[in-house]
């Protein structure tokens, strides 16, 4: 969850972690059960990614930035498309037609998206601010990962005030569900 640097280190550690997670559920039998439990990692992965990028590295991305607005728009309209596609998933099971079509799906949003992240909105976040604030911002997204949901939750707010309000009481819920029914625990 939290790897260390500064934000754009700490984002492409997410970015390689959540490529394993989906060779992983790529290399395993349709209808192995091991590929929900891996899905549901992706899952949390996923929201706590999205989250902690929605409270904090976008808000800098539309201050500092040239087009910030856009792109920070742009980024959170791939987050919402990623988000209704793992709220179906959640309902699948392995062997299911529907589960292996929304991971192709998700897989190819993703990759699109984390290619455009890593190729252009690193590239000039790191032209216009200083390596303390990159290192700031690294630490405040680990935070925020902490408590952030680990479930999509499609209609609930992605930018400030509200998700830095509301993220924080839907991750405890997340967790609680989470521990309940095992849900996200490595075997």
């Amino acid at each position: 969850m939290g790897h260390g640097g500064n934000v754009i280190e700490e984002l492409t550690a997410d970015h390689r972690e959540v490529d394993t997670l989906f060779e992983q559920i790529e290399t395993r039998a349709a209808d192995d059960p091991e590929r929900r439990v891996l899905a549901d990692r992706l899952t949390m992965e996923l929201i706590r990614h999205s989250v902690a990028e929605e409270q904090h590295l976008y808000p800098v991305v539309r201050r500092y930035v040239d087009g910030g607005d856009d792109l920070a728009d742009k980024e959170i309209a791939d987050h919402s498309e990623v988000e209704r596609l793992l709220k179906e998933l959640e309902g699948c099971r392995p062997g299911d037609a529907q589960f292996d079509t929304l991971i192709t799906r998700l897989k190819t949003s993703v990759t699109e998206h984390v290619r455009d992240e890593e190729a252009r909105l690193f590239r000039l976040l790191a032209e216009v601010c200083p390596a303390d604030m990159l290192n700031e911002l690294g630490e405040k997204v680990r935070r925020s990962k902490e408590t952030a949901p680990t479930r999509p939750h499609p209609s609930a707010p992605d930018t400030p005030p509200l998700n830095k309000i509301l993220a924080p009481g839907a991750g405890m819920v997340d967790r609680v569900r989470d521990m309940l029914t095992g849900r996200g625990k490595q075997h």
